[in-house]
């Protein structure tokens, strides 16, 4: 099996740009994102109706390109790690032989070894209460990376559309950063604009999620629509 690229460049610092697929649920999408230069993608498994078996497809494609696919579960993160990895480490179930393994036969203690140095897990966090326990979070072994939830968090906080939003989730940005460089942990962000790209590696992250297929494909075809009904300049 190749190693994760996703969790290689994640251990060097290096930063890496990705985006959700929120939408799209063909599995091809992904040569697509990977021709356009993106380094993987998300897949949001909370918010949008992708079911197992189109998860399954797409992670199959993914290892054939060598494109790492995020999954984001709706799970915590004590949870998510004992369930991401084969014991000692956590208590995925067994199965040693399947697309995971590119149909591959190992040996049990190879397999497990194997599959266990490829994930790479993140845990994000999206209220107070998350926050009230950042560093017990953050210190759960098996979790790899720290992000935030923004929208989510800006809600809980009560900031969310007010002025004070912005202010507030940098605060709680910087804070993350502070528990993830404690713990040895990377800093994964969330982002929607140029500016915020740089913005976010400028506050240590060096996993980039930005924007989404959906949120790509309507900015860019509102911007031909718009273009062509303003008609020839003169």
């Amino acid at each position: 099996m190749h190693d994760n690229a996703y969790r290689v460049r994640a251990e060097h610092g290096d930063v890496q740009l990705g985006t959700w697929v929120t939408m799209i649920r063909t599995p091809a999408v992904l040569t697509l994102l990977k021709a356009a230069g993106l380094d993987f993608a998300r897949v949001d498994m909370e918010h949008s109706p992708f079911s197992m078996e189109t998860v399954a497809d797409m992670a199959t494609l993914a290892r054939a390109l060598d494109f790492p696919l995020v999954v984001r579960p709706p799970e915590q993160a004590a949870a998510v790690a004992a369930c991401c990895r084969y014991a000692p480490l956590g208590e995925r179930g067994m199965y040693g032989f399947g697309p995971h393994t590119m149909y591959q036969t190992l040996a049990p203690g190879e397999h497990m070894a194997a599959a266990n140095a490829r994930v790479h897990v993140t845990a994000m966090l999206e209220t107070k209460r998350a926050f009230d326990r950042l560093d017990a979070i953050a210190s759960v072994p098996g979790i790899d990376a720290l992000t935030i939830g923004p929208t989510d968090l800006a809600q809980d906080l009560g900031v969310l559309g007010t002025p004070a939003q912005r202010e507030t989730l940098d605060q709680y940005r910087r804070r993350l950063v502070e528990a993830a460089r404690k713990h040895g942990k990377a800093v994964a962000m969330l982002t929607d604009s140029v500016e915020g790209v740089r913005q976010m590696v400028a506050l240590g992250a060096t996993i980039i999620n930005y924007s989404s297929d959906a949120a790509v494909l309507r900015a860019g075809y509102a911007a031909i629509a718009a273009e062509v009904r303003r008609g020839p300049r003169g």
